[in-house]
């Protein structure tokens, strides 16, 4: 059984939260009602976001969320009722810039940097390659962690079904790059000036496949491959000291679900590979759960009925009326088997907190004020 213990103690001694989860459990909703909290409770807070949508951002009061660090005014506290003792920066990651900062960082020089970064291939590279977002929203933390300007940071991850995206980025997008076919590249073309100094073997295949893709992308890849060559020492080790990073005492990872079936078959998958990798979930935040309204007979119905002000109820609209609360306390059973579920298979230590199905959407500061109430208690 987990201890439902409060969720205010893991923010309190961490400086940094990771909220894991699958798409649509509240994730982004979750991320962004701790920040708001942890900003009217005094803190400087950054809320990281990886693939934002834009309910967050007018959530938050703004009308898109820039690649670059938002403060979200004091006024908008104000005006939605709050109170911000501290304060709330607001940023969406550029997954681009982050690369070319690592390439200015580790080039040799100021013309090798300027061949990487003006490679069409490295174009695709930071932006399309498998495990460079999730790499680089690590390489982000990893940068914000040493701004003395926040003293709590909130990373929204991506909404996956596999915990292994985010937690294995930094081998996924090393061992692309430094492929056994990158490799092989780098090797034929080591000591040589082009590609007509390679030996037969290469050549004739390089002569095969640029009938497909042309010599023009060959000198591409070339060029690229020789290059980035040099930097495979360094992306390796800053890769180890990200990921060492991850599993730092400040750092708390948070399971974020929903206690549908198949959320919480996924939210019970990422507690096993957490701690597959050493990393122990430190909460479960559930939302969106349902609560029995009971099951009155079809008397006391038409008896609340008239207390309504319907002094002769149909007995369609009574039987409507029945019918609504079945459905009703048919969805609260299922919430309360898969949080069953959930108690049974994850860690009896882990915090554990529910957030219950709300009346009304999440759009704006006093609603993800609302939802940090559920979260970490009621407010001073």
């Amino acid at each position: 059984m987990l201890r439902a213990v409060e969720l205010t103690d893991v923010i309190r001694k961490h400086r940094v939260v990771v909220c894991l989860g699958s798409g649509g459990v509240g994730k982004t909703t979750t991320s962004a009602a701790i920040a708001v909290r942890a900003a009217m409770d005094g803190r400087r807070v950054l809320c990281l976001t990886i693939d934002p949508a834009k309910r967050l951002a007018n959530s938050l009061g703004l009308s898109e969320l820039t690649k670059g660090e938002q403060q979200i005014a004091p006024a908008l506290f104000e005006k939605n009722g709050l109170q911000a003792r501290g304060v709330l920066f607001a940023m969406m990651l550029d997954m681009k810039q982050t690369f070319d900062d690592l390439i200015e960082r580790y080039a040799s020089s100021e013309a090798q940097k300027q061949r990487i970064l003006g490679n069409r291939l490295y174009q695709y590279v930071s932006t399309s390659l498998a495990g460079t977002q999730e790499y680089m929203a690590m390489e982000k933390l990893n940068s914000v962690r040493r701004d003395d300007r926040f003293d709590f940071i909130v990373l929204d991850t991506p909404p996956t079904t596999n915990a292994l995206d985010f937690l294995d980025a930094p081998n996924k997008l090393i061992g692309a790059i430094d492929s056994p076919v990158m490799r092989w590249f780098v090797e034929q073309l080591e000591g040589s000036k082009g590609f007509s100094l390679l030996g037969r073997g290469a050549a004739y295949v390089l002569r095969g496949l640029a009938k497909f893709t042309g010599a023009e992308f060959l000198d591409l890849i070339g060029s690229f491959v020789t290059d980035l060559n040099e930097l495979f020492g360094g992306f390796r080790v800053r890769a180890q000291a990200v990921y060492d990073d991850l599993r730092g005492k400040d750092v708390a990872f948070i399971i974020v679900t929903s206690p549908a079936p198949v959320a919480v078959g996924e939210a019970v998958f990422f507690g096993k590979k957490l701690d597959a990798y050493g990393i122990q979930a430190r909460a479960l935040i559930v939302n969106r759960v349902n609560k029995s309204p009971g099951l009155p007979t079809l008397e006391q119905l038409t008896q609340m009925a008239r207390d309504a002000g319907q002094n002769a109820p149909s007995d369609e609209l009574v039987s409507r009326m029945h019918a609504a609360l079945r459905d009703a306390d048919a969805l609260a059973k299922r919430d309360l088997e898969g949080v069953r579920r959930l108690r049974e298979h994850l860690a009896p230590d882990m915090s554990y907190t529910e957030v219950p199905a709300m009346r009304r959407d999440v759009h704006d500061l006093a609603a993800l004020a609302e939802v940090g109430d559920h979260l970490l208690g009621a407010r001073a």
